[in-house]
Formats: C-alpha cells, sequence, structure tokens
C-alpha cells in the first residue's frame, strides 16, 4: 500500500508558494531597486540612458529566468531550490552578452545590483517559504502504481473512488493511462482536467522526479519516444566546436601546468589514451590526463583492469585530485574539436566494458547521441563499477536522450560545476 495520508492534512499553500508571485516580486524589485540605490546611495540622476536601458534589460532578465525556471523544473530530481541559480544566472549573462554584442549602453552597477537582487529575493522566497512544502500527490490505484513506492520525496494519496473532494487536498493526480481503466475512473480523471487539475500519467511522472527511464519497461511507443531532436543535434555540435575553439586558450596553460604537475608525481607519458565506443556504436580514441601509475602495455589489457575502484591503489598522488576536480578529462576537449565528442552527453564507454554490458537490454542505444566530457549520470549518480551499477546509468541515459534538450544541457553543466566543487561521484 501506498502512504495514505487524509487530504485535511495537507500542508496550506499560500499565495508566497507560487511562481507567479515569485515572478511578479522580482519584477518589481529587480529593476527598481538598483535604480533606488543609484539614486540615493550615489546621489546620481537616472536620466541617462545607459541606467533606463539596464533597467528595461533587468525586467527582460526575470521574464526569461522564469520561463527557464518553468522550462528546467519538470527535469528531475530537480528540487525547485536547484534551478533557481542555473535560470537566473544564464537569464541575466544572456541579456548581458546581447547588450554587448548590439552595444547598447548599459550600466554595470545597475545589472551586478539586478543580478543579486534576483538570487536574494528568489533564495528567500525558496528557503523561507517553498523549500519546506512537499508534494502530495493522488494515485488512482489501477494499473502499474507500484513504482511510485520507491520515490520518498513525495507524499502520495491512495484515493479510495473517483471523487474529486477526495483529490482537492492534493496537488495532482496520477494514473496509469495504460490500463483498463473502470468507465467512472475515466470520467472522474476528465472531469479533473477539464477543472484544470494536473493529471499525470505514471511512468512520465516516476521518470521526471527520479530523472531515469526504465529500460526493462520500454515498450515500442516509449522506445520510439527516445528519438533524439535532430535539429538541436546540429545546432549542439556547431555549438560544441565554436566553444571548445573559444575555451582553447584558457584551459591550455592550465593543461600545461597539470602535465608538468603529472611529470613530476610519477613515472610515464601524461596523456593516458584509450579505446572507447562513440556515437553509432564507432570506436573512438579518449584523451584524458594519466591519473594511475603507469603499467605499460598491461594498462586496461583486462576488463578488471579497465573498472576502477574505491580507493584503488594505482591511482597516483595528483591523479586523486585530478578525479576529484574532474580537470583528467579536460584533454577531451581534443575529441571534441575533432567532432567525435560533445560537452555533455552519456560518457564514452572503454571498448572493453561495452562488449561485455552490451548483452544489457537496449544498452546499444546509449549510443544514439555523441558522449561527453559530462553527463546526466555522472551528475547524479558518479563513477559506476559492475552490472548493476550499469544498468542504473542506463537508465539515466536514456533519460537524458528522452528529454534531449538545451535546458537539460544548461542544468548538467551547472550540475557539473558543483560536482567538481564537491567531488561527488568520484574515484
Amino acid at each position: 500500500m501506498l502512504h495514505n495520508p487524509l487530504p485535511a492534512n495537507r500542508t496550506q499553500r499560500s499565495l508566497f508558494t507560487r511562481i507567479r508571485f515569485a515572478a511578479a516580486g522580482a519584477l518589481i524589485l529587480v529593476p527598481l531597486v538598483p535604480l533606488g540605490l543609484r539614486f540615493s546611495l550615489l546621489q546620481v540622476g537616472v536620466n541617462e540612458p545607459s541606467t533606463y536601458a539596464s533597467l528595461i534589460a533587468n525586467a527582460v532578465a526575470v521574464i526569461l529566468a522564469v520561463w527557464m525556471r518553468i522550462s528546467l523544473q519538470p527535469y528531475p530530481g530537480t528540487r525547485a531550490g536547484a534551478v533557481l541559480l542555473p535560470a537566473i544566472t544564464f537569464a541575466h549573462l544572456s541579456v548581458l552578452i546581447v547588450m554587448l554584442m548590439a552595444r547598447l549602453p548599459y550600466d554595470r552597477v545597475a545589472m551586478v545590483t539586478g543580478y543579486v537582487v534576483h538570487l536574494v529575493w528568489a533564495y528567500g522566497l525558496y528557503i523561507t517559504v517553498q523549500r519546506r512544502l512537499r508534494q502530495r500527490i493522488a494515485v488512482v490505484p489501477i494499473g502499474q502504481f507500484g513504482m511510485l513506492r520507491e520515490i520518498r520525496s513525495v507524499d502520495w494519496y491512495e484515493m479510495r473512488g473517483p471523487d474529486m473532494d477526495e483529490a482537492a487536498g492534493c496537488d495532482a493526480i496520477v494514473a496509469d493511462f495504460a490500463a483498463d481503466l473502470p468507465d467512472e475512473w475515466e470520467a472522474f480523471l476528465a472531469d479533473a482536467a477539464i477543472e484544470g487539475r494536473v493529471v499525470f500519467q505514471v511512468k512520465q511522472l516516476s521518470e521526471s522526479l527520479t530523472g531515469r527511464v526504465d529500460v526493462e519497461h520500454l515498450s515500442e511507443n516509449s522506445f520510439g519516444s527516445l528519438v533524439p531532436m535532430r535539429i538541436y543535434t546540429h545546432i549542439k555540435s556547431i555549438g560544441d566546436w565554436l566553444f571548445a575553439v573559444a575555451m582553447l586558450p584558457v584551459v591550455a596553460p592550465l593543461m600545461l601546468v597539470v602535465a608538468l604537475l603529472i611529470r613530476l608525481d610519477s613515472k610515464g607519458p601524461v596523456l593516458f589514451l584509450q579505446q572507447r565506443v562513440g556515437r553509432g556504436g564507432k570506436p573512438i580514441t579518449v584523451y584524458k590526463f594519466r591519473t594511475m601509475q603507469w603499467q605499460g602495455e598491461k594498462a586496461e589489457s583486462t576488463v578488471e583492469a579497465a573498472m576502477t575502484l574505491q580507493d584503488d591503489p594505482r591511482i597516483t598522488r595528483i591523479g586523486k585530485w585530478l578525479r576529484t576536480s574532474r580537470i583528467d578529462e579536460l584533454p577531451q576537449i581534443i575529441n571534441i574539436l575533432i567532432g567525435q565528442m560533445s560537452w555533455i552527453g552519456p560518457r564514452p564507454e572503454a571498448a572493453l566494458l561495452s562488449n561485455v554490458y552490451v548483452e544489457i537490454p537496449f544498452y546499444r542505444y546509449r549510443f544514439v547521441v555523441k558522449p561527453g566530457i559530462s553527463g546526466w549520470a555522472q551528475v547524479n549518480q558518479g563513477h559506476v563499477a559492475g552490472r548493476d551499477q550499469t544498468i542504473e546509468k542506463l537508465q539515466f541515459d536514456f533519460f537524458y536522450i528522452k528529454y534531449f534538450s538545451p535546458w537539460l544541457d544548461v542544468l548538467i553543466v551547472f550540475k557539473t560545476i558543483r560536482t567538481m566543487l564537491n567531488g561527488f561521484g568520484a574515484r
């Protein structure tokens, strides 16, 4: 049985918990607070074109951030607070770049202040009100709904009958539309949708909350939905290459320093070259900084050697830091420049391991997109070893392929930055 709390016990939601309130407050505070501070503290007039341009720019950034927040929040395992920094930062940065490219006048103080005010307002609301709330979702107890038992981030209310009043205390309703629902339940769901209630399908809701696609329950229809957008695939490839070219002068000095540290730390080559599997199942040579003791030709000659264990004794002193910070992946900018990899995508699997895991159902389908330096599985699961963890990683990879979009890539970028800072999942 699912957890079955009475709807009357539901935490009452107020105006302060709604995204419309947050957006309205930001639209007032973000443009006007910098204006007021400029006038009151700096005693500077507000008649300059740059001041008005910055006021409008901050307002546009708020609208863009709200749009991004709505677009990002359905993705997984994503708490509301997890999308605030990516959405707000990306919005303000995008507006600033447009102003720079268009040579529009702007006030630096007003732009920076607007960004800070936006962050303070959004996180202030989240910390004081929104983060204390848990979603409560009514479950139609017919069909395949047992998977919801494993998701602890939501309070589930198992309905006793198709009564609209019974679901009144819940944020949404979830049902298995693939099940043979009785007429009264179908009428109930139709009426709920007509009234504007949020109605989810069990499978899609489970994917959204866990960030994984269950490979053991893929049907023909769901398998077809995993085809990524071709237009975005091409746009992303161009963007990957352009960003790699722009980053090369920045990362090259860092790579030289790392190369010197590796040479001083242990014997062997600076770079580690490994045969992995790329898009379409084609073999590629992936470049990494060497993080283990050099073993010559014996290196990674067996499946066991290709796996990195927890506290692996082969890892060097500098190698441990490189792995934790993910700096060991930097040489893969070469793979991006020659079109073999992307910044974001499923991690390319070692050829030896791929030959072992290919027996996992649908495993080869992860090769439908370019592999990446960072990916959805890496920021949610970390390093894996063994069949069970690989199956879980495949579920994360399928989620990425199914919801392949710029919004998900933006979210992964910010999660990657956090991962680099806290060392999550490194071995």
